[in-house]
């Protein structure tokens, strides 16, 4: 996916590094192309998964404190929505303090290493997520790699399907039996509902679409029920 996905909208609220979102620390991973910026939220001390939220399209201004990538955490680590796992958010290459160039498909393998980190940090089943070019990577990643046996769910979040005149496919996904969230908003300009729904469709099983009415794509005005809708589907995979 080598064309620009769309812009980022960076989250204007502070992140506090005792709020209920658990401690955040800063931390650099090894990454395939060099060392990968990245933050965790640390969740409750008997969390049972660990989560890893991918941003949006760097070229469109797409980093780990993107707005919908922030309330995405919040909604997985904040045990006020019943799951308080710790949560890692990194930088793709060439992204904020993260090494590298970008390149728009090898960005796969940035996932794979951040997946590498969170298991041997926490020992625990993986939730893997993402929002736009975040999401596309993430099942790149988690789909074609058959060795990602401890993902336990997909959640792909705004997940494109068209963008500058091409048009987006996921083979990948016909053959990937780990749980699926494909959750967009009906008015999502980059994923039209009809091409989603082909996309989810195509899909093996087990999985769900959830098309959020009025919704755009950076889910403006429905953040609340983006968070509402990623967490109730998490709690039915995790119990």
């Amino acid at each position: 996916m080598n064309a620009k996905i769309a812009p980022s909208q960076p989250d204007p609220s502070p992140e506090d590094s005792t709020g209920q979102s658990g401690y955040q620390r800063s931390l650099s991973l090894a990454g395939p192309a060099g060392r990968l910026e990245a933050v965790v939220n640390e969740g409750v001390p008997d969390a049972p998964f660990a989560a890893l939220i991918s941003h949006p399209h760097p070229l469109g201004g797409g980093n780990l404190h993107n707005k919908v990538v922030y309330h995405a955490m919040k909604a997985v680590n904040d045990p006020q929505w019943g799951l308080g796992f710790p949560v890692l958010r990194f930088n793709f290459r060439g992204t904020g303090l993260s090494q590298g160039n970008h390149d728009g498909r090898a960005e796969a393998s940035d996932v794979l290493a951040a997946l590498d980190w969170l298991e041997n940090e926490y020992k625990r089943p993986l939730i893997a997520i993402g929002f736009s070019f975040g999401a596309a990577m993430t099942l790149h990643a988690c789909c074609h790699t058959q060795t990602r046996q401890n993902v336990r769910a997909l959640a792909a979040l705004g997940l494109p399907t068209q963008a500058d005149g091409h048009n987006y496919h996921y083979p990948c996904l016909q053959n990937c039996n780990i749980p699926k969230l494909f959750l967009s908003g009906d008015s999502d300009e980059y994923a039209p509902a009809a091409q989603l729904t082909q996309v989810a469709a195509s899909a093996a099983e087990p999985k769900r679409l959830v098309l959020l009415p009025g919704a755009d794509h950076f889910f403006a005005g429905h953040l609340a029920a983006m968070q509402l809708s990623l967490a109730s589907w998490l709690k039915e995979q995790c119990t």
